[in-house]
């Protein structure tokens, strides 16, 4: 094996300087353009989010396929790794790969060589069982590309191999995010967005293009509507906010840690609910006072407030958590909601994350309005995907558990949670209370004179409140146990490690 100094100096000196030209140091004005608009380059983000050192780039050398058209020169200088930085890494000791397109490069459209590096490392990725995670800002394809025979340019592999890639995908965007980009971000498991991401399936070019009107970049997708609809999962504030978003949805893969501090002192779970129990009260500081401190992450807030989801810690068990809301919709759910909760129980599925589920909820959203929407089909798929889960599913009837909503909540069942539990509050029945009384008194009601009918159905009522009592459901072996809510979090971290499977890498399809 030869030494150092066999290697020509020429040569070197050559690698050394087209090396220099594909880093930010060579392209001031650039960055400087770039810092103005209150944005980070390509590699900023990059370093931001790896450990020290550990970034290994690959095809940094390559140019724009546009060699019959302009002096290589200029391409070595114009269009430094064809507009797409990518390697492996570690984030937080754990291995990764992390690809961005760099926007100071033809406003970071998709060029043939740039595909055919994401292909490679995507490639690589697979091989490698490693998470991805891929800023996707750009302008979609690049029609400029020269040097490669094409007429369609349908046979791009990228898309397939971004598809089927079955390790976790996380996706940030910022800025314009069109056509091609916005694909890969809709691809991914997770997206991450700052406030000034457009993200669509075409830009203004292409909008233009297919006669449908003129519109300025900020007018397709915004994030305010975007994030309204169930696209985005995450909206931070900044590029520095979504890296440490990325860095914080990373930590989830290790597995349980050491013993986390509760957010809140477990005694107070007591008192977290309402003393009407029919009175909406906001369930996300229940959630956090249950979990660790600092460790829940909302995703997709802004969409089907009437189901909240997120990923958090017990115990220093990374887990997710689906919390019927009852503030929206009284926690009914809704096709929203239910393509929500799939969307979710799937996620968790792929990434190999168990589940805690809280139930309080009147069961699935009904009437004509409610089926327009396709209800049946969406919550037919809820029901599905917590049946179909592998990983651990532990219930907590808090309140209302009625229903088939409830059942959906629960994987289908309240057999199929490991563990099924309730609060002394709850109540579990087919549908909801005065609704069924009213239904299974109809004929009587009827016959009766007026003035009896609201005296009967409150006695009724009480009556059958009464036999749904979550005590009652134990006593028959519906659930596993009624239990004071300060021990919820002790035996939820307490089965979860009782159920640990082997070690294995999270899926990301």
């Amino acid at each position: 094996m030869g030494s150092d100094s066999d290697v020509p100096a020429s040569g070197l000196t050559e690698v050394l300087a087209r090396r220099h030209l594909t880093t930010d140091a060579a392209r001031p004005e650039e960055v400087a353009r770039r810092h103005a608009q209150g944005r980070r380059t390509a590699r900023e983000n990059i370093a931001d989010l790896v450990d020290p050192g550990s970034f290994t780039e690959y095809g940094r050398f390559a140019t724009a396929a546009q060699e019959r058209v302009r002096d290589l020169a200029d391409l070595v200088v114009r269009t430094p790794a064809d507009g797409l930085v990518g390697g492996t890494a570690t984030v937080g000791g754990r291995p990764c790969a992390v690809l961005s397109y760099d926007y100071m490069v033809m406003a970071g459209t998709q060029g043939m060589r740039g595909h055919r590096k994401s292909d490679r490392l995507i490639e690589v990725a697979g091989r490698m069982r490693l998470p991805v995670v891929f800023f996707t800002e750009g302008g979609g394809g690049r029609p400029s590309d020269t040097d490669y025979p094409v007429v369609s340019s349908l046979d791009v592999e990228s898309f397939a191999l971004w598809g089927a890639l079955d390790t976790p995908r996380i996706a940030v965007v910022s800025g314009r995010c069109f056509a091609g980009n916005a694909v890969l971000a809709g691809c991914a498991d997770l997206r991450i967005a700052t406030p000034d991401a457009n993200l669509g399936m075409a830009g203004p070019a292409m909008i233009a293009g297919g006669g449908l009107g003129d519109y300025p970049p900020e007018a397709v997708g915004p994030v305010t509507e975007q994030a309204a609809n169930g696209v985005l999962d995450i909206v931070v504030a900044d590029e520095a906010e979504a890296v440490e978003a990325v860095r914080r949805v990373l930590g989830y893969f290790d597995g349980p840690g050491a013993a986390g501090v509760p957010g809140a002192d477990p005694a107070w779970l007591r008192a977290a609910l309402p003393a009407q129990d029919r009175a909406a009260f906001d369930v996300r500081p229940l959630v956090e006072g249950l979990a660790d401190a600092d460790s829940v992450t909302w995703l997709r807030s802004e969409w089907a407030p009437e189901l909240v989801t997120a990923f958090a810690r017990i115990d220093g068990i990374p887990l997710g958590l689906l919390a019927n809301q009852s503030t929206h919709n009284a926690g009914a759910l809704t096709s929203d909601a239910s393509i929500k909760a799939a969307d979710f129980l799937e996620l968790c599925e792929r990434w190999g994350l168990p589940v805690v589920s809280l139930v309080d909820t009147p069961g699935f959203m009904v009437g004509p309005e409610a089926e327009r929407t396709g209800l049946v089909r969406h919550a037919s798929r809820m029901v599905t995907a917590g049946a179909r889960l592998t990983v651990p599913l532990i219930g907590v009837v808090l309140r209302r558990g009625y229903g088939l909503g409830a059942q959906a909540m629960l994987g289908g069942s309240t057999h199929r949670p490991l563990l099924a539990l309730a609060w002394p509050t709850a109540h579990l029945g087919p549908m909801g209370i005065e609704g069924a009384v009213r239904l299974g008194l109809a004929k009587q009601l009827a016959d009766m004179p007026e003035a009896d009918r609201e005296p009967a159905v409150a006695q009724a009522t009480a009556a059958y409140r009464k036999n749904l009592e979550a005590l009652n459901a134990a006593r028959v072996l519906e659930i596993d146990d009624v239990i004071d809510p300060a021990e919820t979090r002790a035996l939820v971290a307490a089965t979860l490690r009782a159920a640990a499977p082997p070690a294995r890498e999270p899926h990301g399809h």
